[in-house]
């Protein structure tokens, strides 16, 4: 596919390594222990929230990134 869109590429049709390891970027991922950027979130309800305001709720948080394939 010639013109393929980064939502094409993201969206992979088989979970084989070479369609899924240009996504494993953890050295871009900031240091445990630093600060993190807030950002914008939607509860599963499509309530919005924030980075921030879920990690000072609770104890864990859990925050899902991508697609279960």
């Amino acid at each position: 596919m010639p013109d393929q869109t980064i939502t094409d590429l993201y969206n992979y049709d088989e979970f084989v390594p070479e369609k899924f390891e240009r996504w494993m970027r953890f050295d871009d991922s900031p240091p445990v222990g630093e600060p993190v950027l807030d950002f914008p979130l939607w509860d599963l309800d499509q309530t919005p929230t924030s980075l921030k305001t879920e990690l000072n709720r609770y104890s864990y948080t859990i925050v899902e990134f991508g697609s279960f394939t």
